[in-house]
């Protein structure tokens, strides 16, 4: 009996070492492909043929295309209307499609509305989880916006959507007209700090991929929210599908460790240039703010230290308050584009 025991206990042993090793790979690079040609500007892109269960949740005349910023990484495009750039970016674990009812309440007619995926998510290109730093998603990002060859844009973040958004514009500076930025921070740490216990648990090595491989991290966005019901299964589908269909599921947890927890952290200095750039910004800017958000909250006071003289709109949303006062957001943003014009 007691040997029988000692061969089960060895058994789970190397079970969990197993399992903690596949956990714990580093993942490959996944390059979408699309199917025919996108025309924008006068340039050609590949384009990407949405699935219907995405197409069914958009309003409008969108163009779905890829734009590869290095070999075998593609930053997957979505756009519609014409006129001023607005230029949209969202975060962990989202997509474009994030803002999908923010540009159903913009006029088409007025402005041009661009919504890239960052590398991971979506239908972008899936990679490595070591390729997952702040300094590389900057730079995907700010590749696939020059190659559209835009001269000035009204730039709108949140979340991750902040510093990389920001951070593109601290190496591009004669883009930014405008800011509205919502949940999210300019600034880098000054001391040791976790974010938040879901960021402390995240960056635990082995038991971080244990927590995402058996927690439905799409199926939790509701608890972000100050109404749960608007991440109804339907909606975080739009998120998670494209992600666990990929065969890489990396993004996620390094996107979560890809958060600056002190001024040591690899991802603090490109704070620390964001917070410089930003400190010195003199263009119309707005907040708009989830109240209800239980990790960005209270971060509200912080980004209004970041960006002094931006009007501030508080809302009983959450997180992803995309997805409940989309209304309140997009009219910051045409108060926003009025000015920078």
């Amino acid at each position: 009996m007691r040997r029988l025991f000692l061969i089960i206990c060895l058994g789970l042993f190397l079970a969990l070492i197993i399992t903690g090793f596949i956990l714990t790979r580093d993942g490959k690079t996944i390059t979408p492909t699309g199917d025919g040609a996108v025309t924008i500007g006068g340039q050609s892109f590949e384009a990407f043929p949405l699935p219907d269960y995405v197409k069914n949740a958009l309003s409008g005349d969108y163009k779905s295309y890829f734009i590869e910023v290095e070999p075998g990484i593609k930053v997957h495009m979505l756009e519609v209307g014409s006129g001023y750039p607005v230029y949209m970016q969202h975060g962990n674990p989202t997509s474009g499609l994030l803002w999908r009812h923010v540009a159903a309440e913009l006029p088409h007619e007025q402005v041009r509305i661009i919504m890239p995926t960052m590398v991971g998510l979506g239908f972008s290109s899936k990679v490595p989880a070591s390729q997952h730093t702040l300094n590389n998603h900057i730079g995907w990002i700010g590749q696939a916006l020059e190659q559209l060859d835009i001269d000035n844009m009204v730039y709108v973040g949140q979340d991750w959507g902040g510093p990389v958004g920001m951070g593109v514009m601290a190496r591009h500076p004669d883009w930014l007209s405008g800011v509205v930025a919502m949940n999210t921070v300019f600034s880098a740490p000054t001391e040791e700090r976790d974010l938040s216990p879901i960021h402390k648990a995240a960056k635990t090595p082995i038991m971080g991929e244990f927590g995402i491989a058996f927690r439905d991290v799409f199926g939790g966005l509701g608890e972000m929210q100050g109404d749960p019901e608007s991440m109804s299964a339907d909606v975080t589908a739009l998120y998670g599908r494209p992600v666990k269909n990929s065969g890489n599921t990396k993004a996620p947890l390094a996107l979560l460790r890809m958060v600056p927890d002190g001024p040591a952290h690899p991802s603090a200095e490109q704070m620390r240039e964001i917070e410089s750039y930003v400190s010195n910004l003199n263009i119309p800017a707005e907040l708009v703010w989830g109240m209800e958000d239980p990790i960005l909250g209270e971060a509200l006071t912080v980004m209004q230290q970041s960006l002094p003289g931006a009007k501030v709109t508080r809302t009983d949303a959450g997180h992803f308050l995309q997805e409940e006062v989309p209304s309140e957001i997009a009219a910051a943003i045409m108060r926003v584009v009025e000015q920078a014009k």
